[in-house]
């Protein structure tokens, strides 16, 4: 007789159900786990055996053979420990009630038969939902938001004999429990630093303002001390909130990568340093972990001195820029990690960095500047919404009042639910297919006309094309248009100005 059990794999942070099949036979006393399980799985039979032991289960003298269904997939982690106990004990006969097959186990065991807590359970619990499951039993984990999770029953339990009652319908359980707590989307956390501390700036202002209310990448240029680090920084202060599904994104990919996670409800910002490796950002590792890329999932991601960077790390960006999402592909698997992120890029125009600086002499060479520029490859460049090009401010000006990051990022909520009104689903513009996109809000001839004449003067690509389109529709979504204005179309060609050359500069000195 062969017992069948379901648990849940992951693949990255995708979940598969994986069906525990057991059988028992006479002959010498053994257990064999096959369906390619990694270490940690192989190592599963002695939980298992010493687990079961403790319930007076005989498996003396007894071959069990475990086969982990779909068998093609490599399963890694002792997620399915739990799983393999209860398909042993009824094959065994030590219960005889029938398990429901949209009932799922997931949990490691101790060798005492307690049930602990592993890595990538809650990623499990939303593959759950979306696998049918109707019911999972798990242990106990503060940081699983569990009242989160409508549409499924999550029984937490402590003992295998919590499982083994529970199933009988003889006890019920009544554990505490108490999870990390997902808010609804609000605005009102309180930011370290605000837009209205940014003097200046205006132009950068209004550029970040789009980016965050069209979801659109930007680059900025400038000389030491003119303000792109703080500009970066300041920049989740009107960043919209998250929805109640990308926290629990960010919770499971946090997990994953066994990052610290300082609050659910903050918007991911990730600031790795230019000395971080591919594998650090892009993720990857024997078993593939998520890098800073899935880490600033529906959040942030922002390299300063982007030109430091190596050229090999900065064309990985090239996939996640471009289609929101990450492969990895090692010998043994292939995983894809979610990495729709928004990308705030910073760097020096010039190796010195004073090109265009009115207090210090730019000492390169213009071939020295157009390498350096150069470090961003041109892929890279097409795929940034904004350039912008920062020049240092007077901090004597007059001391006007200054709009706060509360007062913009209400402006930016309200440009977002027109854009998700527009489009039926939580898409901004600059993710939403291009198709959609002109089908939705299509361009006059006039329109059409003076973008292909700015962009032959230009030489803009195609690409760079249908990013302004993009952005002049941003524009008009921040000022309560229907359908994409001239102005905004100008406006939005403003802000793909590139760093002008050496000569240039000199000339607008003078």
């Amino acid at each position: 007789m062969t017992v069948n059990v379901s648990s849940i794999g992951l693949k990255g942070l995708e979940g598969y159900r994986v069906q525990v099949e057991v059988q028992v036979s006479k002959g010498t006393e053994s257990m064999v786990i096959v369906g390619l399980p990694d270490a940690s799985v192989k190592e599963s039979k002695e939980r298992v055996l010493s687990a079961i032991r403790t319930l007076d289960c005989d498996v003396t003298d007894q071959k069990i053979v475990v086969n982990l269904s779909p068998s093609e997939q490599k399963k890694n982690g002792p997620l399915f420990d739990l799983a393999m106990a209860i398909a042993v004990l009824k094959e065994r006969k030590h219960f005889s009630e029938e398990i429901p097959r949209e009932t799922a186990f997931i949990g490691a065991l101790s060798l005492d038969g307690s049930i602990v807590k592993v890595e990538g359970m809650l990623p499990a619990l939303i593959a759950a939902k979306a696998l049918e499951f109707k019911k999972v039993f798990l242990p106990y984990d503060p940081l699983i938001p569990i009242e989160m999770l409508e549409g499924i029953e999550c029984v937490v339990v402590e003992h295998i004999t919590d499982v083994l009652q529970y199933l009988s319908g003889r006890v019920p359980l009544t554990l505490p429990v108490r999870s990390l707590p997902v808010k609804e989307a609000e605005s009102s956390v309180t930011f370290q630093k605000d837009f209205s501390d940014i003097i200046g700036q205006e132009q950068a202002k209004l550029a970040l303002e789009v980016a965050s209310a069209g979801g659109h990448n930007v680059l900025m240029s400038g000389p030491p001390g003119c303000g792109k680090s703080l500009l970066a920084e300041t920049f989740s202060s009107i960043f919209p909130p998250l929805t109640k599904q990308a926290q629990l994104e960010k919770i499971s990919l946090y997990q994953l990568a066994k990052e610290k996670l300082d609050s659910p409800d903050l918007v991911p910002y990730r600031h790795p340093h230019h000395s971080a490796s591919s594998v650090a950002i892009i993720g990857g590792g024997q078993n593939p972990k998520p890098g800073e890329v899935s880490l600033a999932h529906n959040g942030i991601l922002f390299l300063d001195e982007m030109a430091e960077f190596t050229k090999k790390t900065l064309d990985m960006l090239r996939q996640p820029l471009e289609t929101g999402n990450v492969t990895i592909s090692r010998a043994h698997s292939t995983v894809t990690y979610p990495a729709s992120f928004l990308l705030i890029g910073a760097m020096n125009p010039c190796p010195c960095g004073y090109l265009g600086s009115n207090t210090h002499y730019c000492s390169c060479t213009p071939k020295q500047i157009q390498a350096y520029q150069n470090r961003v490859s041109g892929p890279i460049y097409d795929r940034i919404d904004i350039l912008l090009t920062l020049y240092p401010v007077n901090l004597e000006q007059s001391e006007e009042r200054r709009e706060s990051s509360l007062d913009v990022q209400r402006r930016v909520e309200q440009a977002r639910e027109r854009q998700y009104a527009r489009y039926q689903a939580e898409v901004t513009n600059a993710r939403v297919p291009y198709e959609q996109l002109i089908k939705t809000s299509p361009l006059t001839s006039n329109q059409q006309k003076m973008l292909t004449q700015v962009s032959s003067k230009q030489q803009w690509s195609n690409r760079v094309q249908i990013k302004m389109i993009r952005l002049a529709r941003t524009l008009s979504d921040l000022a309560g248009e229907n359908l994409i204005s001239d102005e905004s179309i100008w406006k939005a060609m403003t802000l793909r100005r590139t760093y002008p050359s050496k000569d240039q500069t000199k000339a607008r000195k003078s």
